[in-house]
């Protein structure tokens, strides 16, 4: 594995050095009423490379200037970054027709002249990384992913206007900046983790008190609650996909753990509100009779209470931090 880029470790502000892609295309209808005809739009994808904060940017065509018009949006909203990374269109092989357009903005030389020539003005350099190689952008693949995996499956044939998409994407957005990084303190009485949103706005970011809608017919819905709808469906689905993906277990010949007592932990809950996670410091680990710790104690704000370890998953920058740890010692 290669070591992290500049841009990824070296200190800046949120959205300083950005990486960039497309992703798409959805259907939106061209009316709020009575209008089954469908327009293709697509979302500008910027990741900050640094804290990994996400912005989404609803673009309404595959053009430069729909692009440059996405680009001048962003920087109005999050500030003028010095780098912008992105690939360069050629690791498109174009055999899905969603990507062929995406293909041939990226692509074109037209694109990347008009694209330079704005920068140039506003002093931001732009870097491409190799072709055919999507894992250098694995950081807004990643992202891409988080949002469209999802968000294709809770609309399915749904046609939502322009406005009420667009405000799906911007709730979306502060789904994917709620989730939990790092403690924010060794202190075990706070289970308190640090988040993208903290670096945004200075605390988490959460959402008002709404009413759960999953169970009632979309058809009964208004288009404001349906959109609220589609909100709490994307955020059921991705919230447990997140703490799955940090509670991945591997095949073990020995008895070991990552879970140690006074480390942050995210613990699953399927009845959270969209924004709210459960976290929790571990006070206690129970080992059973082969040593291999399956039940932890974990104090949370609400109280202290017993946790099936298999619903508890680490915070993944600490856990990473003491494998290095662990693997520095041994080497030593």
């Amino acid at each position: 594995m290669g070591q992290l880029s500049k841009d990824r470790v070296t200190e800046a502000r949120p959205f300083c050095n950005v990486g960039v892609d497309y992703c798409g295309p959805f259907y939106t209808k061209e009316k709020r009423f009575r209008n089954r005809a469908r327009v293709k739009i697509y979302v500008a994808v910027f990741v900050c490379l640094v804290v990994k904060a996400v912005h989404l940017e609803v673009v309404s065509d595959m053009t430069s200037e729909g692009f440059i018009a996405a680009l001048r949006r962003f920087v109005a909203r999050r500030g003028k970054p010095s780098i912008i990374s992105s690939d360069n269109g050629s690791n498109f092989v174009g055999a899905k027709t969603e990507i062929e357009d995406i293909q041939r903005l990226l692509g074109s030389n037209e694109h990347n002249i008009k694209v330079h020539n704005f920068l140039l003005t506003k002093e931001i350099k732009w870097k491409f990384i190799p072709p055919s190689s999507p894992h250098f952008g694995g950081i807004w693949e990643a992202a891409v992913k988080s949002f469209k995996h999802h968000l294709r499956r809770i609309l399915g044939n749904i046609l939502l206007c322009f406005e009420d998409f667009n405000t799906l994407v911007i709730e979306i957005e502060s789904i994917l900046n709620s989730r939990p990084l790092y403690p924010l303190s060794s202190d075990p009485n706070d289970p308190l983790a640090l988040t993208p949103g903290h670096f945004l706005i200075g605390e988490p970011i959460t959402s008002l008190p709404e009413i759960d809608f999953s169970t009632t017919p979309s058809n009964r819905l208004s288009t404001w609650k349906h959109v609220q709808k589609l909100k709490r469906d994307f955020w059921s689905r991705w919230h447990k996909e997140y703490v799955n993906e940090l509670n991945v277990r591997h095949k073990w010949n020995r008895g070991d753990h990552t879970v140690d007592v006074g480390s942050i932990v995210v613990i699953k809950n399927d009845n959270l509100l969209p924004l709210q996670w459960h976290l929790g410091r571990v006070i206690a680990a129970h080992p059973g009779a082969d040593g291999i710790i399956r039940t932890v104690q974990v104090k949370t704000a609400t109280g202290t209470f017993y946790q099936s370890i298999k619903k508890s998953a680490p915070l993944p920058i600490e856990n990473i931090e003491r494998t290095i740890a662990s693997t520095s010692g041994e080497e030593l």
